[in-house]
């Protein structure tokens, strides 16, 4: 296997400041300010998305707070009205939501979102409903990739998960078109440069194969839009296939088939929560067994 040491991890950025006080009150106080949230966290506890979708939301206007139009930063309170997008928001309180984490086994042909214009399937119409709040996927699949993608109705912690900064680990594997030579494998660890910056894998290891295709499992532990297809086809490879086989320590595995999820393992929800720095909340009903999902 080709392995490369990462380079030191970059400093954490300093806290945000938050505003002083002396310059006037903030745009659209929450009626309880002194206990109240970030309107985005809130959203997210809530299972309305991760708190990078609903930031973006709040900057096109969709969201309203107490009838005003919502701003970045605003915090808001228990008694506080939200809606978005003209329906209001039911809150709960974060301790009385049941966690749920699913993986899901993507076929080719599905796309990530809750509704497309051009009528495709998405991946939200195989999903069983949650317990509470809404599916919020880890990341996405582009169309024409399958395999693992995670799903929870938690929105901290889809955000957490997908954050740069924790540098959850993913693998693929990636059929090639005809034989890679070793410089070229080489240059895929080594770093290459891609229209949105250097971009590299973390290791590349043979996966089999015969003929006129050969498979690689590839590592990297970042999530940019289509980065493992962009690598091969900077380097002059022909991607034919692209499936993605573990998401941190979530693996695939060999019995979730095609169209089908899973609740996760105890194991792994233990695992996948310490990877994005969050304790696993008190599930404040009784839980069900667990069991697979189909179509």
């Amino acid at each position: 296997m080709i392995d490369r040491p990462r380079p030191p991890r970059r400093p954490d950025l300093p806290a945000r400041r938050r505003p002083d006080p002396a310059s006037g009150p903030e745009p659209e106080p929450a009626a309880d300010a002194g206990d109240g949230v970030r309107l985005q966290k809130a959203l997210a506890e809530a299972g309305m998305g991760s708190r990078r979708e609903i930031e973006g939301w709040i900057s096109a206007g969709r969201v309203l707070v107490n009838g005003q139009v919502a701003t970045l930063g605003q915090r808001v309170g228990a008694l506080d009205r939200i809606r978005v997008d003209g329906h209001e928001v039911r809150r709960t309180r974060p301790e009385a939501t049941r966690l749920q984490v699913i993986a899901y086994n993507k076929p080719e042909g599905e796309i990530v979102t809750r509704k497309d214009p051009e009528d495709r399937p998405t991946i939200f119409r195989r999903l069983p409903r949650p317990k509470s709040g809404r599916w919020i996927s880890v990341g996405r699949l582009d169309v024409n990739t399958s395999g693992l993608l995670l799903v929870t109705n938690d929105g901290e912690l889809a955000n957490r998960l997908m954050h740069p900064s924790r540098e959850v680990e993913r693998e693929y594997a990636v059929r090639i078109l005809g034989v890679v030579p070793d410089a070229t494998l080489e240059r895929l660890v080594t770093g290459v440069e891609l229209d949105d910056g250097p971009a590299r894998f973390d290791g590349i290891a043979p996966g089999g194969g015969e003929g006129a295709n050969h498979w690689y499992k590839v590592t990297l532990r970042e999530g940019r839009n289509r980065e493992v297809r962009r690598l091969w086809e900077a380097v002059g490879c022909r991607v034919s296939r692209l499936i993605r086989v573990r998401f941190g320590n979530v693996s695939l595995g060999p019995r979730l088939f095609t169209g089908n999820w899973r609740h996760l393992e105890d194991e792994e929800l233990n695992g996948l929560l310490a990877l994005a720095g969050m304790e696993r909340p008190r599930d404040p009903r009784p839980r069900r067994p667990r069991g697979l999902g189909s179509r």
